[in-house]
C-alpha cells in the first residue's frame, strides 16, 4: 500500500501550513495535474481573487475524482498569484480548501498568467494506490 509522509527536517516545521518534503512510498500510480484556473462550472471567471482560487480547487478536486484520487492525495502544489497582496488571502484559503492536509508547496507570484482577468492558478502532483 502506498503512503504519503512528511518529511520534517526540524522540530519548527510541524508548524508550517505545508510540508517541507512529501516522500512517496510502495506500489503507486502518480497524477501530473497541469495548472487549473478559476473558471467556474458556467465558463465564467469570477472577478474576485476568492472566487477564482475557490474555482480552481474545485477544477482541481474534479480532476483528482477523475482519476479515482482527492486531496488527500496530493502530494506537491504549485500556486500562482499575479498580485502580491493576495497572499495572506490565499493562506486562509488554502489552509480550509486543503482541510488540514499539507502537501509539499511552491508558491509564486507571476507577472501575469496566460489571460490577463486570472489571478490565481494551482499545479499539482498527486499519488495514491496502484
Amino acid at each position: 500500500m502506498p503512503a504519503l509522509s512528511a518529511v520534517l527536517a526540524t522540530p519548527a516545521d510541524a508548524a508550517l501550513p505545508y510540508s517541507p518534503a512529501v516522500l512517496a512510498s510502495g506500489p503507486m500510480r502518480t497524477l501530473y495535474i497541469s495548472g487549473q484556473v478559476g473558471i467556474d462550472a458556467s465558463g465564467q471567471v469570477p472577478a474576485d481573487f476568492e472566487g477564482q482560487v475557490r474555482a480552481a480547487f474545485a477544477n482541481l478536486e474534479a480532476v483528482l475524482a477523475a482519476a479515482g484520487m482527492g486531496l488527500g492525495d496530493l502530494a506537491k502544489v504549485t500556486a500562482y498569484l499575479t498580485d502580491p497582496a493576495d497572499y495572506a488571502g490565499y493562506g486562509a484559503l488554502r489552509t480550509e480548501l486543503l482541510k488540514g492536509h499539507k502537501p509539499a508547496s511552491t508558491l509564486v507570484i507571476a507577472a501575469a498568467l496566460a489571460r490577463p482577468e486570472w489571478r490565481f492558478e494551482i499545479e499539482a502532483v498527486a499519488v495514491a494506490a496502484a
